[in-house]
């Protein structure tokens, strides 16, 4: 239910009267950017006993992984993708770009759905198999890299927009998709009626909003970078922010452009977060690699052991990581796996649901009930991701007992987990089905959840031993 607009109003006028001056905030912020990317480069190696606060490359790793990165997932709770119109540097220099680019219309491949999720998972297993979270270089690589296609893109393409942001990346789609959860939304004055022709919110290469939405027809929270060039308080039309409360887009997710592609996101992200921990942790991993590199060194294959470029893989013997291609070819095979593995198995858990969900009464296709029922996944996604990529956001615990980090992880998605299935209940209560026939629709869902769950207490505490 929405909430009284004065605070919104209150909020919303504040940003309005200062949006001209969100450019000196990019400056600064893709300044400080620039500077954690590159200068640990050349800053002196860490030694034994330095600390975030004793060696410039330990805190701007800090500052990247403990801080910037989980905050910033966090965030979309409570402010939208307010990092992206605010504060991203990335996007801010696309749209630049894009100013004095060539202008062209964006293809068809670059509007294709799927282009996010490749984006993303490419970046992902690239960033584990050059160590983007331990070596600065590959921090350097992947962020840098990103930077520079971002500029490139509003090189390219339109004027004065944000087509990267939209359409390739990475880190975008994971704040849109988990808007949808936000208190934060921008909504039309007035209610105007449109027949919807596509699942798809509508596309305007041409006006005021620099992720291309047609802000006449918005009714969806995932494109929006809340850069507030669209609201103007003063006139009767347009559109004004408003608060919500938390997962109230996902509860009626039919009624705002459910995209098969999201749930795609949902199921392939987390396997793939996951792959990228699990290979570090799981003993049966290097049984596997072990086995592989002696298949493939009996086919003669001697070049598996060699060492790649440093832009493809970790290659740093002073600090005692070389990877080989096998490394690389496992690492990356194994991710990918572990993808696909998690996919099937939360695809085969929606599907029971929305099976179970059509027993008890519920309306609509198998096909509409899976769509809308695989958003349940939102919460314990994100918090897993928080969790896992961000771990050390909970490092600074540790001042508490050494139990503190772990406790305050399992209550993190302890909650994530409880959210996931308050959701699913109210899901189904939006597919017509009565209070009590909703549970047993609703097991597939926590199965789904849990397995989640424990995928990820392996991955960080290490094996369960029975």
């Amino acid at each position: 239910m929405t909430q009284p607009a004065s605070v919104a109003s209150v909020v919303e006028a504040f940003f309005v009267r200062h949006r001209e001056r969100f450019v000196y905030v990019h400056l600064v912020f893709f300044v400080f950017f620039l500077i954690l990317l590159f200068a640990p480069l050349f800053s002196a190696e860490a030694k034994v006993g330095d600390t975030q606060w004793t060696n410039f490359a330990l805190f701007a790793n800090y500052v990247m992984w403990g801080l910037w990165f989980p905050l910033t997932l966090a965030s979309v709770i409570f402010t939208g993708r307010s990092w992206c119109g605010l504060f991203c540097p990335m996007g801010a220099a696309s749209e630049w770009s894009s100013r004095v680019g060539l202008k062209r219309p964006i293809p068809a491949w670059l509007r294709w759905e799927g282009t996010p999720i490749v984006s993303f998972v490419v970046i992902t297993v690239l960033g584990q198999t050059v160590g983007v979270r331990e070596h600065p270089e590959g921090v350097a690589i992947i962020f840098g890299g990103t930077m520079l296609c971002a500029i490139v893109f509003g090189l390219l393409f339109t004027n004065g927009k944000r087509p990267w942001c939209r359409h390739a990346c990475p880190v975008g789609l994971l704040l849109g998709l988990f808007s949808r959860l936000g208190i934060v939304h921008f909504q039309q004055k007035k209610i105007i009626y449109f027949e919807k022709t596509s699942s798809a919110e509508r596309y305007a290469e041409r006006g005021l909003c620099p992720t291309l939405i047609d802000i006449k027809r918005k009714d969806e929270s995932r494109h929006c970078i809340e850069c507030f060039k669209c609201v103007h308080p003063q006139n009767s039309g347009g559109l004004q922010m408003r608060f919500r409360h938390p997962g109230a887009e996902v509860e009626k997710i039919r009624t705002h452009h459910p995209n098969i592609t999201e749930v795609v996101f949902f199921f392939v992200a987390i396997g793939t977060a996951l792959g990228g921990f699990l290979w570090l942790t799981l003993e049966s991993y290097q049984n596997l690699r072990r086995s592989v590199g002696e298949w493939a060194l009996a086919q003669d294959w001697s070049w598996i052991g060699n060492s790649g470029p440093g832009w493809l893989m970790s290659v740093h013997p002073a600090r005692g990581e070389v990877f080989s291609w096998l490394d690389f070819f496992m690492i990356a095979g194994f991710m990918l796996a572990c993808a696909a593995a998690t996919a099937l198995v939360l695809g085969l858990m929606t599907l029971a649901a929305a099976f179970l969900a059509g027993e008890e009464g519920g309306d609509g296709t198998l096909a509409s009930r899976f769509l809308e029922l695989g958003y349940q996944f939102a919460p314990v996604s994100l918090v897993s991701l928080i969790i896992g990529l961000g771990s050390k956001l909970f490092m600074p615990l540790d001042a508490f007992g050494a139990d503190a980090p772990g406790i305050a992880k399992e209550g993190l998605f302890a909650i994530g987990f409880l959210w996931s299935l308050l959701l699913g209940y109210r899901l189904l209560g939006e597919q017509g089905i009565a209070p009590a026939k909703r549970w047993l629709p609703l097991m597939p869902g926590v199965v789904g959840s849990c397995m989640i769950g424990i995928a990820w207490w392996v991955a960080i505490f290490g094996a369960i031993e029975l």
